[in-house]
Formats: C-alpha cells, sequence, structure tokens
C-alpha cells in the first residue's frame, strides 16, 4: 500500500494480512480526503485502523495528530510498525481496544474528524453512535458503509452528503451544535 498525497506522497506501508481488517482502497482514500479538503492542523480518530491506511495519509496531509484504534492484534502490530517505517510516532497514538471500550473509557476525548470504516460484515450502528460523541462541535464524522445499506440516520450529527465508490458508501455527517 502506499500514501496518496501529502509531505509522505508515494511512500509505501504494509497492509496486515488476513481476511480480519480490509484496508480503504486507494480510490476510495483519495476521495475522502479530497472531499475532507485542508486538515491542516486537525486531530482525527481513525475508530477501526484496520491498516493505518487513513490515519497514515490524514497525518501525510497536515492532520495534526491522530489516534488509531484497532482490535485485531496482528493489525495492531503492522499499524505499530508502519507508524516507525514512516517516523509518525509522535503524531500517532496507537490503540489496541475495541472501539467501543476505548470510547466508554475517553469520555472527553474529541476530535475535529472521526472516521469509522468498520468491517462490512458487521456493521456496528450503535459503536457509530457512541463514537460520534468523540466529535467536537462543528467537526465532521465520516462513515465509510456498505453500498447495498441505507444512509443512517444518527442522532446529534447533521447529515451532509454522500458518495458511492463500487462496494463502498462514504457518507459525511457534521456535529449539531445544541440550540438554546
Amino acid at each position: 500500500m502506499r500514501i496518496i498525497a501529502g509531505d509522505l506522497h508515494g511512500r509505501q506501508f504494509d497492509a496486515p494480512t488476513g481476511h480480519k481488517t480490509h484496508p480503504m482502497g486507494e480510490k476510495v482514500r483519495g476521495a475522502l480526503f479530497n472531499i475532507l479538503g485542508d486538515i491542516s492542523e486537525l486531530t482525527v480518530l481513525d475508530a477501526f485502523a484496520g491498516s493505518g491506511a487513513v490515519s497514515f495519509e490524514a497525518l501525510s496531509r497536515g492532520a495534526a495528530a491522530a489516534v488509531a484504534i484497532e482490535l485485531d492484534k496482528p493489525a495492531h502490530q503492522v499499524i505499530i510498525a508502519n507508524s516507525k517505517k514512516l517516523g509518525l510516532e509522535d503524531r500517532l497514538a496507537t490503540v489496541h481496544s475495541n472501539s467501543l471500550s476505548w470510547s466508554k473509557k475517553h469520555t472527553q476525548d474529541w476530535f475535529d474528524i472521526v472516521i469509522c470504516d468498520p468491517p462490512y460484515d458487521k456493521v456496528p450502528e450503535l459503536h457509530i453512535q457512541r463514537l460520534a460523541t468523540h466529535v467536537k462541535r462543528g467537526g465532521i464524522l465520516v462513515l465509510s458503509w456498505p453500498a447495498h445499506l441505507p444512509v443512517p440516520v444518527f442522532k446529534n450529527l447533521e447529515y451532509l452528503k454522500h458518495s458511492t465508490y463500487a462496494e463502498a458508501t462514504l457518507i459525511f455527517y457534521k456535529k449539531k451544535t445544541p440550540t438554546i
């Protein structure tokens, strides 16, 4: 795999072996970051990190920091190794955990962008709703969702847009600002 754009453009990194993760392809990853635009100095939560590709791409494109959460131990180890290989250890925190468990222990951690690319065979809508609590006010949640399923609606998130790429749909939401 490789980083598409930014400071680390073209750098190669390893993907986990096996079928427990499905790394986001270059086309979808490129579309994701083109839609997000300038993410300089923003913070990113990569909630189902898999290969770490989304975190690496975000940091390459100027994100200030990222947290990559991955439950699969071999995949988590690959993310750590790639982080060192790419020189990103100082800006990338890697977490070996279930995203829901992490969320319950880190209730005061908020991010400008939360990216959720869950396994398509176990689409955890309740996990996504919980992870949405980590989006800063006015921040963005991006969900990579199976194209054959309807776009989900979440409490406290305003639907912005979606785009479909083969089997994946990228859905963009904005954190609603509470009204007084």
